[in-house]
């Protein structure tokens, strides 16, 4: 039988060797953050400030208000032709109503008209995450893919507690849309199906995930290829619906699942090592183009009584099925990237670990998933209007621009050059608006 993955395990895996050499907490089943590092990331890893946001576990988190309330779901038509409604991860606070979408890595507008998710040498690629949760829903992407061995695009829903929805494409099928389904990270062989498609790289194709309450289909310019009916989902051993069921965001990427340093069985599966001379990059890099996403917001499965307002999703149990749901007021914003659930106005104007302010080789907590030295130090990211942040800018809430970042340090660093100083990609085309390459914080699997 052919192997199939999680996209949030084999990205974890991924980020997690990234930050392999930090004294980083961990959490997992069994074994929840402590109460100076609340909060649990999807990468199984504990911190602050954005480790608070998007991706934190409430079942691993140190209780369940260690993580911000999630913004509801928004119907809307996103037009991908700027990067004016997207935040890097270190700047985004919380704060919906600035930003629809955050990234991590290097998103690049494209002739006016689509966002590249690119792919450097020594990076780990790109993603877009959705600012809105989705509840059920229709959720559609309007797409083309990259292509090369160990290279991976994805559009998946992913939530807090790990249900998945997925469409992935390897970058060696290019006529294969992989679809597949996890409940709370379960792995399970038998979940995924290949779907026809005609070639995902050469050809725009609008990719469908219908999300409901009782059953879920796929479909690919407009055909339904493929149904589940959670009545099909039940597992005796668990006495649950091994079902998508939570609150998710929206994620699209592009990500070398390809590397030496992931496990052999992801590498086999992505269809080998990347190759970083490969003819299929253009000026230096892979690159996938998404110019739209649709989302049509669905109710709240029948009989839902946990409803308490509509400004944010909030668990409040630690099973993490759709009963523990609730909706209510609560603020989704945190003061600083040193605030948590628990204290969300903690010190405002406090500098992240790694920076010039921090006390030398202090114990001061991470604040980024993915970033060793605690969070936005020394990640460059890039603002709307494709200027580099600072690294210090995330040690508040306002921040400033700078050209790069300073301090701190990954494994994997975006478009960092053999000279070792942050280079920007050239165009792809005149008139194409590119973001400065910064330093790559992974988010994944955001």
């Amino acid at each position: 039988m052919k192997a199939t993955f999680s996209a949030a395990a084999a990205l974890a895996a991924t980020f997690s060797l990234a930050s392999a050499a930090n004294s980083i907490p961990t959490c997992g089943a069994n074994s929840q953050c402590p109460s100076d590092t609340p909060c649990c990331s999807q990468y199984g890893q504990c911190g602050v400030g954005a480790y608070c946001l998007g991706g934190c576990n409430p079942r691993y988190s140190h209780d369940l208000q260690s993580c911000v309330a999630a913004p509801t779901c928004q119907s809307a038509d996103y037009k991908l032709n700027s990067l004016d409604d997207v935040q890097a991860n270190t700047v985004y606070l919380g704060d919906s109503s600035k930003a629809n979408w955050v990234s991590s890595g290097t998103p690049v507008v494209y002739q006016n008209d689509a966002i590249l998710l690119t792919m450097a040498p020594n990076t780990v690629g790109t993603l877009l995450m959705s600012t809105h949760y989705v509840w059920y829903g229709q959720i559609s992407a309007t797409m083309t893919t990259s292509q090369g061995a160990g290279v991976v695009t994805a559009f998946i829903m992913m939530s807090d507690v790990q249900d998945e929805i997925d469409f992935e494409f390897v970058g060696v099928e290019l006529e294969v849309a992989q679809s597949n389904y996890y409940f709370q990270g379960i792995t399970d062989y038998g979940n995924e199906q290949p779907l026809n498609v005609s070639n995902t790289v050469q050809n725009t194709h609008t990719y469908t995930i219908d999300w409901q309450p009782d059953s879920l289909t796929w479909s690919i310019d407009g055909i339904p290829l493929r149904t589940l009916n959670r009545n099909d989902t039940w597992n005796s051993n668990t006495q649950n619906y091994h079902y998508p069921q939570s609150p998710s965001r929206i994620q699209l990427s592009l990500w070398p699942a390809g590397l030496q340093s992931n496990g052999a069985g992801t590498v086999a599966w992505a269809g080998g090592l990347v190759d970083w001379n490969s003819q299929y990059m253009l000026n230096g890099y892979y690159y996938a183009l998404v110019s739209e996403v649709k989302v049509q917001c669905y109710n709240p499965p029948s009989g839902f009584s946990n409803n308490h307002g509509s400004k944010a999703y909030y668990y409040d149990n630690s099973y993490g099925t759709n009963d523990t749901v609730a909706t209510g007021n609560n603020s989704t914003e945190l003061a600083s990237f040193f605030a948590t659930g628990d204290n969300p106005s903690v010190n405002p104007n406090a500098a992240a670990s790694g920076t010039a302010a921090a006390p030398k080789n202090s114990a001061t907590p991470e604040t980024v998933p993915g970033v060793s030295g605690g969070g936005a130090a020394g990640i460059g990211g890039t603002d709307s209007s494709g200027n580099a942040q600072s690294g210090t800018a995330a040690g508040s809430a306002q921040g400033s621009q700078s050209s790069a970042g300073s301090g701190g340090s990954t494994t994997f660093q975006q478009g960092l050059g053999s000279s070792g100083t942050s280079q920007a990609p050239p165009k792809l085309a005149a008139g194409s608006a590119v973001a400065l390459l910064g330093f790559f914080v992974a988010c994944l699997l955001l």
